[in-house]
Formats: structure tokens, sequence, C-alpha cells
């Protein structure tokens, strides 16, 4: 049994348009850069409004630490976020300052007498120390870390 015969066909895709060459231009770098950076400053106020939320968490009348835990993987995630998006080793600042000042201001009783975040609330002051803590750690680490694209210096003979 014989096939019919087909058109002969090509394996390559039909390029209309040359790919585009080189990176993208820098005007959209730059934009990219910037709402990385947006998102990461509304991503440190969301998260901080979460873990205040959390800091109150009670199980049979006790206090539970999950914004302990919650605070330290966002952070954790937020910084390794703003690196990646601004692409600068000062962008673990962006998430940082608005979980700051949002932790402050919780703490801070208005002239109603509201408190989100009591001194008494040993989980609230708790998820203020770790979540410090991490974004302090992550800013070391960028500091210290070698800028991309460097090598690592050769190993010690001996």
């Amino acid at each position: 049994m014989t096939l019919p015969a087909a058109a002969p066909m090509s394996v390559v895709p039909d390029e209309t348009s040359p790919p585009p060459a080189g990176p993208p231009p820098r005007v959209v770098d730059v934009g990219l850069r910037v709402a990385g950076g947006l998102v990461a400053v509304a991503a440190g106020v969301l998260t901080g409004v979460v873990e205040l939320l959390f800091a109150t968490a009670r199980i049979a009348g006790q206090l539970v630490g999950v914004s302990v835990l919650v605070a330290i993987a966002a952070n954790i995630v937020l910084s390794w976020f703003a690196h990646e998006a601004v692409g600068r080793r000062w962008a673990v600042a962006l998430p940082a300052v608005p979980w700051f000042l949002l932790m402050a201001v919780s703490a801070v009783r208005t002239s109603e007498g509201d408190l989100l975040l009591a001194g008494d609330n040993w989980v609230g002051l708790a998820m203020i120390v770790a979540g410090a803590m991490t974004f302090a750690v992550m800013g070391f680490r960028q500091i210290l870390a070698p800028p991309h694209g460097a090598s690592a210096p050769p190993a010690p003979h001996g």
C-alpha cells in the first residue's frame, strides 16, 4: 500500500517578522523595575496587616504564635522579591520601611484609646522582633552577596 503524495512541507516555522534583537528597551526595563518596587511596597503593607490580624489569634483562649511564622516567611519572600524585581541591593528597604511604619503605628494608642498591638501580647512583640530580624538578615545577606555575574574567588591551593 502506498500513501498519496503530499505537498512538500517545511519544518521551519513561518517568520513574518524578525525576532527582537538584544535586551528590551531601557524604558521597558525601568518601568518593570518601578512596578516591581511598587508591588514590593504594597506587599509589605499587606503582609503587615495580615500579621497584625494573626497576632491576636487564639486557640482555646491561648494566644498562638502563627503571626511570628507568617512574619518570618513573608519577610523572606518580600526581601527576595524586592531584590529580584528591582535589581538593587537596597531594594530590601522597599517592603521593610512600610512594614516597620505599620508596626510602629499599631503600637501607639489612638485618642479614642484604641490599640492594635498591646504590650502584653507576647505574640505581637515576638512578631515585631522576628520580622525586624528577618529584614535585617536579608538586607545583610544582600550587602555581602557578590554582584550578579561576578565569579567566585579561586580556591586556595594547599
